[in-house]
This record gives C-alpha cells, structure tokens and sequence, in this order.
C-alpha cells in the first residue's frame, strides 16, 4: 500500500533514551569545560616532580600485658588481617599530556581517608614509547618499596597512565610488586582518537590493533595483581566507550561503570575518589565481576 505524501511531515515522537543520552552528554560536556578550566590553572604547579620525604614513623605500640602475644608486623596481604593502619604506598599516574596536579583532589581524597604513602609520578610528554614508561615505572617503583619498606604497592592511573602501569603488571613482570592496578578511562582495547593526535607516536601505540594493545592480549597465566577499571559511557576520549574495560581470561578484573561524566572529571569526580578508595581496600574482590555507580 502506498503510504500518503504527507506521511513523512508527521511529527515523530523523540525515543526517551536518546533525550536522556542526549541530555546527560550535555551535562558531561559542561563539566568537561569546567574540569578542564580548572586543571588549567592547575597544571604549572604539577610541571616539576613532587619531593620524595621520608615515611613518617609509625607510633610505638603500647606494651601488652604479661601473658599475650604480638601479631607479627606486615601488610594485609601477607599477614591475612584487614587493619588499615599499614596499607601499601598508592602510587598516581596521569594520562597523556598532562601531570601530578590531575590528581590533586583524588589525593587529598585519599590522605583525609587514611592513606599515608601517596606517590604523584610525572612522566615526560615526550615519551614515545609505552614500553619505555614502563620500564621507567618500575625503576620508580623499586625505589619507592625500597624507601617505604613495603613489599608492594598499589597503582592508580588516568587514561596512558593506566596502560602503562597495566603493561608494566602484565608485560615486565610488576604483578610482584602492584597488589591493585586502579584504572580509570583507559583505553585497555585501544581507542580511535583523532588522526592529528596520532602524528604522536604513543597516541598511535593507544589505537586498537597497535603492537603494545596486542601484547596485553597475549596470555597472562599467575599474574597476581587484581585490577579494577572505570569507565564511562559519556567518554568522547575512548571510543568505543566500552574499550576503557579489561576483558582478558587470565586477569583478575571488576570492570566498574560510572554514569553521568566525561574522560576528564574521571580523576576530580567525588563519586569515583569513593569508588577507588573501596577498590584499594577491597580483600577478595569476585573474579571477572562488573560494577556499576551512577553519578548523574
């Protein structure tokens, strides 16, 4: 049957979840603007390396009474407790272009939760090679076991920061030292960023199908750090969206989704500093599990 020519000029009703994408875009991109103002005025005071002090002391315990026994000392991980008072050092990494003072917020964050041994790494933005930062990483790494007297630590990273430490774990043998690896929209999958940015050669080692992805695709059999990754459906930076999740058999994942907010409020959001301050003081996190947090 033929349809009547005035069909087509018929209004059509709007689908509800494209108003609401379309509507929560909106407000992830206004945020976007804002976060990104803000980490302008930030970012000179992140341009040179944060001084490394040495650890405070920690007090010493009261005596216990006649006819006890003392737990020995360690963190969590070795000795089975769950005591807060002895976590490892957080080590915080940034993304592409950028440096320590994205971190601020999740920093304090942090510290106002208990966290002793906090840790903003800079790597240089004419690093060319993952592999590289990588091995750079675990330089700093040691140093910092070394200097704190923990035995590992555990890493948070914003977008190449989270795929370096993650090359780190899985490809050069970190896992001995990273108990979690927070990641937070990095593109685990890769990503298909703009084709100017990839006249940068570590942007061209972020696309889907490059040498490094590929590599974190390879079997990962024993490796013992857990990771926990967020992502955002809202982000314009990782596209697809879903490439900022980890799916690999042999990785210890919970792959968290976060609603309502773009690739650059990742770091500053108050909901996701809540979400990785659960993650780095989760015990026995399910296998393979997915979370989600909503925080439009």
């Amino acid at each position: 049957m033929k349809a009547p020519p005035f069909l087509p000029l018929l209004p059509c009703r709007p689908c509800p979840r494209n108003a609401w994408l379309s509507s929560a875009l909106l407000r992830a991109t206004a945020l976007e603007l804002v976060v990104l103002a803000g980490h302008a005025l930030l970012y000179p005071t992140g341009i040179t390396g944060e001084r490394s002090a040495p650890p405070r002391p920690a007090a010493d315990p009261a005596p216990a009474p006649s006819g006890t026994t003392a737990l020995p000392r360690g963190n969590a991980r070795n000795t089975g407790h769950t005591g807060k008072t002895d976590r490892p050092p957080v080590v915080l990494l940034h993304g592409f272009i950028d440096n320590r003072s994205v971190f601020v917020l999740l920093r304090r964050s942090l510290a106002r939760h208990g966290w002793r041994h906090l840790e903003s790494l800079n790597y240089s933005p004419l690093t060319c090679d993952i592999r590289t930062a990588a091995e750079l990483l675990g330089r700093h790494i040691e140093e910092i076991c070394a200097r704190t007297g923990h035995r590992e630590v555990d890493i948070v990273g914003h977008s190449l920061g989270g795929l370096i430490a993650r090359y780190y774990v899985q490809r050069l043998g970190g896992d001995r030292r990273v108990r979690t690896l927070v990641t937070l929209g990095t593109p685990h999958a890769g990503t298909a960023v703009a084709p100017m940015a990839s006249a940068h050669p570590i942007v061209r080692q972020m696309r889907s199908g490059s040498a490094p992805i590929e590599e974190l695709r390879l079997p990962a059999p024993g490796c013992r750090t857990r990771f926990v990754s967020f992502w955002s459906e809202l982000d314009q930076v990782i596209v697809p969206a879903e490439a900022a999740c980890i799916d690999h058999p042999d990785l210890d994942v919970t792959n968290v989704r976060v609603s309502g907010i773009g690739h650059l409020a990742l770091p500053v959001h108050p909901a996701v500093a809540a979400g990785v301050r659960q993650a780095l003081d989760a015990q026995e996190p399910a296998r393979g599990s997915a979370g989600a947090a909503s925080v439009a």
